[in-house]
């Protein structure tokens, strides 16, 4: 028999390490009675007979399952029976008090133990002596759970792919996913389940196969992105999704509610955050944060693996006046590539090569792009600029690593280090040298102006590097595919650093991180648009762009960077949007 791995992942009251490696947060009161409560409005029991089943798949201190139970008292007169999973005792101990004192006419089936082992020994022979008493086990009415939420390289190699053989997933594999899988199973037709998860899925090229997961298994009825509420005490930004089985009875499209923080003035006041749902537009929580909340539909007009976005008439219409001014995008003047990763930094990367006798420096030291210098346009210059230590070279068209032997003080200073380089196993297992960085991107790119942005920021970044610097894995970069075709990059970098851009992302992505912070990572920036460069006004931006890049750091400055952007609104045909800086 199968069994899952045995990972403690229910434990929410671990220390900060623990919790990384389990995935365990603790669900707050105010969102436990939101989930229950939308549970409760979307379920149809007024026909129900027999014993209502609910379940929690990952118990916890009993926070979800108690808001539940109050939501379904005030609402019901039905005999209700609990179920649930939780691998750490005491939790479980703690979950069991407090249900069986505020529940007592509700019999409570908590067991300790994993909650994937047991989905998988639902669907090949239960042992006897399982708490449900039954080889053939009834699925559930109700499902209220916070699966952790685990990434591929916590997990470890091993364990993901046992997960993804176990559960028939494919690509990088999260314990939540595993988690997702199992709930459809177990979930009656005509049941409901209120899931809280991480929003990262649901624009990201790696949570592409969590979202057909959910689309493919369940009927979506509604989304809540949560975004940077700070709900969690946990770098989390949560989402909530209210499902049921597949019944032949989908909500198309489902509902689509979000809320980020903003600078926006207020148009309305709510109690806290979660009430701030029931408003659109701009609304104070008493301790003065601003949420903008959109209310529309999920986008479902293209694969079930496609982005998650919220579609709005607004919406809609702006990205329709977008598309009718856009030539093409980012992707197609080139290949957008991460910088380079060393896994090494310490020992690949100094600000302080000069202070080594120069009879012991190492021959290829390259000046190194971070994000430390970045700044609009041109980069800064630094007092102690980083230089990484870049063994890679370029031999008839092909990458190669270079022969140590010719560069006698790079190999005495790798060989101090050679403990340190081959503990990274993974570069080894790769069949690599061991002194390889583990992403050296091409050799002969760097040479070549190129356009360098970086990867986290809560506004835009975008420079032109014409000085052949490395760039490092906190940015991204990229040239043009055609050697003639500079133009595209100096039409980029105008676009790229415009406050239209920011507008553009909120509209067709939505997904920021905590303190309004955005990702500009390959999957978003590619689909960044472009006027046609040929145009009156193509051939104006990139004139001014150009003109930018002289001016910075000079007076005059800011002056011509906001005449550029209203350029760029106007070449995709709308008016000026004040965007908080």
């Amino acid at each position: 028999m199968n069994t899952a791995p045995g990972l403690a992942y229910s434990n929410r009251y671990a220390s900060a390490a623990d919790q990384k490696i389990s995935g365990e947060t603790y669900t707050p009161e105010l969102l436990a009675n939101f989930v229950a409560r939308q549970i409760a409005q979307a379920v149809h029991l007024e026909s129900h007979t027999g014993v209502l089943r609910v379940l929690d798949p990952a118990v916890g201190s009993g926070e979800l399952l108690v808001s539940l139970l109050s939501e379904l008292k005030q609402r019901f007169k039905l005999k209700v029976e609990v179920y649930g999973f939780e691998t750490n005792p005491q939790a479980l101990t703690n979950a069991v008090v407090r249900l069986e004192r505020g529940f007592p006419d509700v019999p409570v089936h908590l067991e300790q133990r994993n909650f994937l082992e047991f989905v998988l020994e639902c669907f090949g022979d239960v042992r006897n002596g399982d708490l449900f008493h039954s080889k053939t086990v009834e699925p559930f009415d109700l499902i209220i759970a916070n699966p952790p939420y685990v990434r591929t390289q916590i997990i470890g190699a091993d364990q993901a792919q046992r997960l993804a053989s176990q559960f028939g997933l494919v690509g990088r594999v999260d314990l939540y996913h595993a988690f997702l899988v199992g709930l459809s199973q177990i979930l009656k037709p005509s049941g409901v389940a209120g899931i809280i998860v991480s929003n990262r899925f649901m624009t990201t090229k790696s949570g592409a196969v969590v979202r057909s997961t959910i689309r493919e298994r369940f009927n979506l009825r509604q989304v809540w992105d949560l975004g940077d509420t700070k709900l969690f005490d946990a770098a989390v930004l949560p989402a909530v999704l209210l499902v049921e089985g597949r019944n032949g009875n989908a909500v198309d499209p489902p509902g689509f509610i979000s809320i980020y923080e903003t600078d926006e003035t207020a148009k309305s006041k709510a109690a806290d955050p979660i009430d701030a749902l029931e408003h659109e537009g701009v609304v104070e929580v008493p301790d003065g944060r601003r949420y903008l909340v959109r209310h529309g539909k999920l986008n479902v007009t293209s694969t079930t693996d496609a982005v998650w976005r919220i579609v709005t008439d607004d919406s809609d219409a702006w990205l329709a006046t977008v598309e009718a001014h856009t030539w093409g995008t980012f992707r197609d003047i080139g290949k957008i590539r991460v910088g380079v990763k060393t896994c090494a930094d310490k020992v690949f990367i100094r600000s302080d090569w000069e202070d080594l006798p120069t009879d012991v420096q190492p021959e290829l030291l390259c000046s190194l792009t971070t994000h430390h210098i970045a700044r609009r346009f041109k980069a800064q210059e630094s007092k102690k600029t980083r230089r990484i230590l870049y063994p890679h070279e370029v031999e008839n068209g092909n990458r190669r690593v270079v022969d140590l032997n010719r560069y006698p003080h790079t190999r005495a200073y790798l060989e101090q280090h050679r403990p340190t380089l081959e503990g990274r196993k993974y570069v080894i297992e790769a069949g690599r040298k061991w002194y390889e960085l583990w992403v050296p991107q091409d050799p002969a790119a760097w040479d070549v102006p190129k356009l360098v942005f970086r990867d986290i920021s809560d506004e835009p970044v975008f420079w032109i590097d014409y000085a052949g610097t490395v760039v490092n894995g906190d940015c991204y970069w990229l040239i043009t595919e055609e050697p003639d075709s500079e133009d595209l990059l100096w039409l980029a970098v105008a676009v790229g650093n415009s406050t239209f851009i920011e507008a553009f992302y909120d509209h067709r992505f939505h997904n920021k991180l905590y303190a309004g912070r955005r990702r500009f990572i390959t999957q978003y920036v590619e689909q960044f648009p472009l006027p046609d460069p040929e145009s009156n006004i193509g051939h104006r931006i990139i004139a001014m762009a150009r003109a930018a890049y002289d001016a910075v750091g000079k007076a005059g400055f800011e002056k011509l960077a906001d005449e550029l952007d209203s350029l760029v609104w106007e070449a995709f045909g709308l008016p000026v949007e004040k965007i908080g800086r």
